[in-house]
């Protein structure tokens, strides 16, 4: 069922052009009144100055070895626990990790508190 008109009057034809000039008018005042609100913003922390790059240090692999960094074979930390999480199944890995952070006396707490709530 086709929608009943509440006026007589018919509406105003718009043609592309028009729609056109009223984005194009739109975005005109948009962006000089972004302008001005930036020009008059008194933010002590704002910079207009381009940024400084560091230069980068080109160093040699003997140069670096003689700083003595700190040997790391990518199987300790979150790297190890990550690759072993990835090799169990999910189902396994949630198994070990509630028996290692929630045992079965604290679930079984959890659950009789929870089953003995009152509204």
């Amino acid at each position: 069922m086709a929608p009943k008109r509440t006026s007589t009057s018919v509406a105003p034809a718009m043609n592309q052009v028009a729609i056109q000039q009223l984005i194009d008018d739109r975005v005109v005042a948009a962006l000089e009144a972004q302008a001005a609100n930036m020009a008059n913003t008194d933010n002590t922390n704002r910079n207009p100055e381009p940024r400084e790059t560091p230069d980068v240090i080109k160093c040699t692999y003997k140069e670096f070895m003689s700083c003595q960094p700190f040997y790391f074979n990518g199987t300790e930390g979150v790297v190890g626990l990550i690759q072993q999480a990835d090799k169990i199944a999910k189902s396994e890995l949630k198994r070990i990790l509630t028996n290692k952070y929630c045992p079965r006396t604290e679930v079984k707490k959890m659950k009789d508190e929870f089953y003995n709530l009152v509204v």
